[in-house]
């Protein structure tokens, strides 16, 4: 039996620092759902270690921040796009501070008397602008955020809620332009599909790092909201560039745990199954170079040695440093019995950020009308061919709040005022769950071996043809069955894995994090230059 339809003026998929900016900027000028899968504060952002780059510095500039991001870029940024987000960044900082953040002060207070902030540095950043607290940003931004959300009364948050797919007026056999109307949402504590009805949908929804074998991500990312954007018909776009992040902690308890670039911008090396530094042999900025050559460089270590990792040596600092600046990292690694203090730390790459996303500009807004797409799960045109470091959560918050101005305006027009309920049709419920798990580990083995840091043209069009197979047998379990969460991660992780190789396939060369040995090369002809696919669709 279905329950009433849930109708709100602000539907918000996602509870990380993009999500959650959003709905509080709008909150007072309607009522607002966060829909999220889990806890609420089960997020992208709350594993954030490094921190937030933003000019705060007076030795810092506006023009370094953006050359940076560009040359970090390949090629590939929106220049207007990067100057916005940069210059619009202090401004946001300022709100998140205003809001609770605590980010970490220096010990020796200026001239004045007063506390400045201590800023890191990270691989691709010509100056210190890394605002951070200590190596647990992201928890700290989404500690604040969740605190203001929860002093808000025109905000309802729904945990254990998991979205669909869309409703949208072309899909209802509405006249005109294809807008949003409403979003299809299982409630799991009640085991039924429910109806959100709204005219403005944001997907703040994060990335999709689970669907590789090794990566730094949470289990929630599985690139929900990025496939239910494009079954709608939304455009996708340079989803071949996946960010490696060189250094995991390589140990069999800890598969996900991300060892901060902080780490490197701190002074820390890195080292082969000799114990010998390499990067100087592959950049002159060493361990200080973008994350995409650094990675590569790991990859390359590792395959000529035959080594199953590297190590990351921040040793040479006095021990009360290395405690006092990652107190998180630290004692995460004496849970397994390494002390950084004295000690290299076995790292290894792991899939890390998408740069690619649904296509939208500065403001979120994507191709259907009504519907925004914020955060990671949205292609700016901000990271290019490779994320800058630290430049995530300010696009998160920089474009979480243009959204909502756009959001605020926005004009949806008439929608029905009542929307068809799920129809499950004679789905019954699954009898062989070893068929989901089965093909969830499929998809991610095949896009490690076969679409990861190096790839070919063959490897591409053998993950397309693995991934063709698996879709058919999905699609068919997805529609004989009723579903459970676990069916529809697998169902988005097989559309996200098939936009990355679709992507990886159109670009014949290799820029930044796309590298692919049948074409070693960046091609002119491909510079400002996006991949793109789009499902046509109502």
């Amino acid at each position: 039996m279905h329950s009433p339809q849930r109708a709100f003026d602000f539907l918000v998929l996602g509870s990380g620092i993009a999500g959650l900016t959003f709905a509080l900027k709008v909150a007072d000028h309607g009522r607002v759902a966060i829909v999220t899968k889990k806890n609420r504060a089960d997020s992208n952002t709350n594993w954030a270690q490094g921190g937030i780059a933003s000019v705060t510095s007076k030795e810092d500039s506006f023009e370094l921040h953006v050359r940076d991001t560009l040359e970090a870029g390949a090629g590939l940024c929106r220049e207007s796009v990067v100057r916005t987000i940069v210059e619009e960044g202090p401004a946001r900082i300022a709100e998140l501070i205003e809001l609770g953040t605590r980010f970490t002060e220096r010990d020796i207070p200026d001239s004045s008397g007063a506390r400045e902030l201590d800023l890191t540095r990270e691989g691709g950043h010509s100056k210190r602008r890394i605002l951070h607290a200590r190596d647990a940003t992201g928890a700290e931004i989404e500690r604040a955020l969740l605190a203001a959300i929860a002093r808000h009364p025109n905000i309802a948050v729904f945990e254990n809620h998991h979205a669909i797919d869309f409703i949208t007026t072309g899909k209802l056999g509405v006249s005109g332009p294809n807008r949003m109307a409403g979003v299809y949402v299982l409630n799991q504590p009640e085991n039924r599909v429910e109806v959100f009805a709204s005219p403005v949908t944001v997907l703040a929804t994060g990335g999709s790092g689970k669907v590789y074998l090794y990566t730094t991500n949470p289990d929630i990312a599985t690139g929900d909201g990025l496939a239910m954007a494009f079954r709608a018909g939304a455009a996708v776009s340079n989803m071949e560039f996946v960010q490696f992040h060189p250094t995991c902690l390589f140990h069999p308890k800890a598969k996900t745990y991300l060892i901060s670039e902080a780490v490197r911008g701190e002074g820390a090396y890195l080292l082969g199954a000799d114990r010998r530094r390499f990067m100087p042999n592959y950049d002159p900025r060493a361990e200080m170079a973008p994350r995409d050559i650094v990675a590569r460089a790991i990859d390359s270590e590792m395959k000529r040695t035959g080594a199953d990792c590297v190590f990351l040596d921040i040793s040479h600092k006095p021990a009360e440093f290395i405690r006092e600046h990652f107190p998180n990292i630290h004692a995460k690694c004496m849970e397994y019995g390494i002390d950084m203090t004295r000690e290299p730390i076995p790292v290894v790459p792991a899939a890390h950020y998408q740069c690619g996303g649904v296509v939208t500009n500065v403001d979120g807004e994507t191709e259907i009308a009504g519907l925004y797409a914020i955060g990671e799960v949205a292609c700016t045109g901000l990271h290019g061919a490779n994320r800058l470091a630290s430049n995530s959560l300010l696009e998160a918050l920089v474009c979480a709040h243009r959204a909502s101005l756009k959001a605020l305006k926005f004009e949806s027009g008439s929608l029905p005022g009542l929307l068809p309920p799920w129809q499950p049709g004679g789905a019954t419920d699954a009898d062989e769950l070893v068929v989901v798990s089965h093909n969830w580990d499929e998809i991610r083995r095949t896009l490690w071996d076969y679409v990861g840091i190096v790839r070919t043209d063959k490897r591409l069009r053998r993950a397309e043809k693995r991934l063709a197979n698996l879709q058919e047998e999905i699609r068919e379990f997805y529609w004989d069955f009723k579903v459970t969460p676990d069916l529809l991660e697998l169902r988005n992780l097989a559309t996200v894995a098939e936009l990355i190789v679709a992507c990886a396939l159109q670009r014949p060369e290799s820029r930044g994090l796309h590298y692919n040995l049948d074409h070693p090369h960046p091609d002119p002809a491909w510079q400002q230059r996006d991949s793109r696919v789009q499902r046509i669709s109502g």
